[in-house]
C-alpha cells in the first residue's frame, strides 16, 4: 500500500525506504510503477513513501523533510518534483555534499546517501534533455532559426535553459530561449544560472501575470518553435498557462511536462493540431527518464538511458498505464 505523509506526519521508516516529494504524489503512476521496477533491477525490499507539500510551502517545512530524511537511517533518498528550487533555499545547509549542477541552478531534485554522506543532485538537465532528444531529431535548431518558448521559471525551466543553450551544441541551438513567469524572483533566478553557465545563447524573460500575457508571447514565437508548458498548471493545479484564444505557431513542437491531471494546455494544443500542423508531446517520456535518473543515483545501479534495458522498464511503466 502507498503511504503519504506530510512534513509533521513524517515516521521513522520501518525498512528501506525511498521518497518521492510532491504536491499530490498519490495520483503519480510511479505508485504502480515502481514496485515492478524495483523487481525488475534487484532493488530487494524497499519502500515507495510520499511527502505531500503544499505549493512554496514555508521553509520550516522543507526543513523538516530534510532533517528527517538525513536522520533517518532506512531512508535511502527521494525524488523531488514541483519543489527543487524551494527546498533546496530552504536546506542547502543540510547537505553534506552539494553536485555541481545543483550549486549552478540552485535547485535540488535528487536526494541520496552514500558512505554516511547526504548528498544533493540535480538530475533535470539530464532528465529534461534525455526527453527532448527522444521527440526532438538532431538538428533541430541548426535547420533554420526556432525559438523555444518555456511557460513557467521553476528548477524544469532552469535545466532545459541550460541543457538547449550549452555551447557544446554548437549549432543546434534555439534561436531565442523565451520564458515566462507569474512572478519576477523566479525570473531573475533563471537569468542568473543562465549568466553563469557561460553560454552565449539568447535568453529573454517575461513578466507574465495573465494567460493573455502568456498569449501575446506565443504570438510572436517562430513558426517550429518548441512550446512547453512548465508551470505545473493542469497537474499541481488547474487550468493552463494559455487561454483558449492563445494562437500556436505553424508546426510548433507542443510539449507539456505533465501527463497526469486535467491537462488543459495539451487540450488547447489538439484543438489546434491539425489547423497549425503541430506535434504534440505529453510529459510521459520525461517521467520516464526523471525517475530513472534518481533511481540510478540513489540506489546505485547502473540504467541505461535507451537500449534494451530502458526499452522494458518503459514497457513495465506503460503496462500501469490506464
Amino acid at each position: 500500500m502507498y503511504r503519504t505523509f506530510t512534513h509533521d506526519t513524517l515516521e521513522a521508516a520501518a525498512k528501506p525506504s525511498f521518497y518521492f516529494i510532491g504536491v499530490t504524489t498519490g495520483h503519480s503512476s510511479i505508485r504502480e510503477v515502481f514496485p515492478r521496477w524495483a523487481e525488475a533491477l534487484g532493488l530487494g525490499d524497499v519502500e515507495l513513501v510520499g511527502i505531500d507539500l503544499a505549493l512554496h510551502a514555508p521553509a520550516e517545512h522543507y526543513r523538516a523533510v530534510v532533517e528527517f530524511l538525513k536522520a533517518d537511517e532506512l531512508s535511502l533518498g527521494a525524488l523531488v518534483t514541483t519543489h527543487k528550487i524551494d527546498l533546496y533555499a530552504a536546506a542547502r545547509d543540510l547537505f553534506d555534499e552539494v553536485d555541481p549542477l545543483a550549486v549552478l541552478m540552485d535547485e535540488v531534485s535528487c536526494l541520496s546517501k552514500r558512505d554516511g554522506v547526504f548528498r544533493a543532485h540535480a538530475k533535470d538537465p539530464y532528465s529534461s534533455g534525455l526527453a527532448l532528444d527522444a521527440f526532438l531529431p538532431a538538428g533541430y535548431f541548426a535547420a533554420q532559426p526556432t525559438d523555444v518558448v518555456v511557460f513557467g521559471a521553476g528548477g524544469s525551466a532552469i535545466a532545459i535553459d541550460w541543457y538547449l543553450s550549452h555551447p557544446s551544441r554548437g549549432a543546434d541551438r534555439p534561436a531565442r530561449v523565451i520564458v515566462t513567469n507569474r512572478s519576477a524572483a523566479r525570473l531573475e533566478t533563471l537569468r542568473a544560472v543562465h549568466d553563469a553557465s557561460g553560454t552565449d545563447g539568447v535568453l529573454f524573460t517575461e513578466l507574465a501575470p495573465t494567460p493573455g500575457h502568456n498569449d501575446s508571447v506565443l504570438a510572436a514565437a517562430s513558426a517550429r518553435a518548441v512550446v512547453i508548458n512548465a508551470t505545473g498548471l493542469g497537474k499541481d493545479a488547474p487550468g493552463s498557462p494559455l487561454s483558449d484564444a492563445a494562437r500556436f505557431p505553424e508546426h510548433a513542437v507542443v510539449w507539456d511536462l505533465n501527463y497526469r491531471g486535467d491537462l488543459v494546455f495539451l487540450d488547447q494544443a489538439r484543438a489546434a493540431e491539425s489547423e497549425r500542423s503541430l506535434q504534440i508531446e505529453d510529459g510521459w517520456v520525461y517521467f520516464l527518464h526523471g525517475w530513472t535518473q534518481v533511481i540510478a543515483e540513489v540506489f546505485d545501479v547502473e540504467i541505461p538511458t535507451s537500449g534494451p534495458v530502458f526499452d522494458s522498464l518503459a514497457a513495465i511503466a506503460a503496462s500501469t498505464r490506464s
